[in-house]
């Protein structure tokens, strides 16, 4: 008799289908005395395991509200009471949107826990407690796969970009990346071309979005330039030439993405609007109504405001020698005293003040001299270069993505195998 009982112990105990990933070999002891083997079997017979109950699943519709929702799989008014009340995370609770998900955990009637599904990576689960619910954040990690693209310009940047199938943001990103030693306006030439190596994140098998670029080239009438993304030891993140010298230089080229210049700098410009001949001590942008306007470099802003003449404006010094002025403005995104970082949307295009059509009005100051903006740049000190101390961990960082880009750069025929970059920016 002992040996059926072990039987029957032994296929209780072994797993089912579901868990035969999961299987574990554990060491068992068997020894049942004689007087215990009815009970054994009485137990077996009227204690069957409890089934788990499962989640349901509901998907927030137009117009639902979380009464609407909690009625739909057979909770109460008092149930959504007891869940906002019982926890610190009410927020997210007041701000569901359609097409959002809600899984709920149900048991006789009662509410065990319930979760909310942010977006693709993000849920908090609100579980039921001795004090009330408690909210915990659940982040999945996506997959990450590297991917590269590349492209030959025929008519710019933006075209040959979406041809190589990269999404707009890459391309913004890209743009960004270059825009210290490339004007994408006026120096983008037929027969240029660009390799990207960049990230691609998955969930579940499916694409989720794009990741970071790691590392790029782009060559411009034979010039190569090459990028590559480091962290350094104070943990700040930027991209690099192969010799380490920063990307990003003291001064954007341009304040914003525009779509041409619609008056140059010239201090002998006739005024469109009053026809007399006034100095032009700026650069205009033509771009749509809205259009982010970015701080050209780190700096505090020193006057945020509006004259009749320039309409809304912004003033930012940067260190003792340089000033920057933005007029036009449709709106500020800043205020005096602040500090700013380069590429920080500081207001957007408009056309206020004196100004015949949405543009932004640029200037620059060396020592209270205005400056051309377009020109002035050549002149401005050089970039930040990795410190020596630091050179071999960003050359080990960098060595793998840069044969990447070379040995793409061949079987893509850009290069011979024979050939270097032609240089490095």
């Amino acid at each position: 008799m002992s040996t059926f009982v072990a039987v029957v112990l032994l296929l209780l105990l072994l797993p089912g289908e579901q868990a035969e990933a999961k299987r574990t070999a554990i060491p068992l002891s068997l020894e049942i005395a004689p007087s215990d083997i009815d009970r054994v079997i009485v137990d077996i017979e009227q204690e069957p395991l409890a089934p788990i109950t499962p989640w349901d699943d509901v998907t927030v519709q137009p117009g639902d509200s979380l009464s609407h929702i909690f009625q739909r799989v057979g909770l109460t008014a008092r149930d959504v009471h007891e869940l906002i009340t019982g926890t610190t995370e009410v927020k997210p609770l007041s701000r569901i949107k359609p097409g959002q998900q809600l899984s709920f955990h149900i048991q006789d009637g009662q509410l065990l826990a319930m979760k909310l599904k942010q977006n693709a990576l993000t849920s908090l689960v609100y579980e039921r407690t001795a004090k009330g619910f408690s909210a915990t954040e659940l982040v999945r990690e996506p997959e990450v796969r590297p991917r590269i693209a590349s492209a030959t310009i025929s008519s710019s940047l933006y075209k040959a970009a979406e041809d190589a199938d990269m999404p707009d943001g890459l391309i913004m990103e890209l743009a960004n990346i270059f825009g210290g030693v490339m004007d994408f306006i006026y120096d983008v030439r037929a027969g240029d071309h660009f390799i990207v190596l960049y990230e691609e994140l998955y969930i579940d098998g499916q694409r989720y979005k794009s990741g970071k670029i790691l590392a790029a080239e782009y060559v411009n009438r034979g010039r190569s330039y090459q990028a590559f993304r480091y962290t350094n030891a104070l943990g700040k993140t930027g991209y690099y030439s192969l010799n380490g010298e920063s990307m990003q230089k003291a001064f954007l080229r341009a304040p914003l993405e525009f779509s041409r210049i619609s008056s140059p700098f010239n201090p002998n410009r006739l005024h469109p609007i009053f026809k007399t001949v006034r100095p032009h001590r700026g650069i205009d942008y033509a771009a749509p109504r809205g259009t982010p306007v970015y701080a050209a470099g780190d700096g505090r802003i020193i006057e945020a405001g509006y004259t009749k003449a320039n309409g809304n404006y912004v003033i930012i010094q940067h260190g003792s020698q340089y000033i920057t002025k933005y007029l036009h403005l449709d709106r500020k995104a800043v205020r005096k005293g602040d500090r700013v970082d380069q590429r920080q949307t500081i207001g957007w295009v408009g056309s206020t003040g004196f100004a015949t059509g949405p543009h932004l009005h640029y200037e620059f100051l060396l020592n209270g001299v205005h400056r051309n903006p377009s020109t002035i740049i050549e002149k401005l000190p050089k970039a930040r270069k990795i410190t020596a101390t630091e050179m071999a961990m960003f050359k080990n960082s960098v060595q793998g993505m840069h044969l990447q880009l070379s040995t793409y750069s061949v079987q893509a025929g850009y290069r011979s195998p024979s050939t270097s970059s032609v240089g490095s920016g």
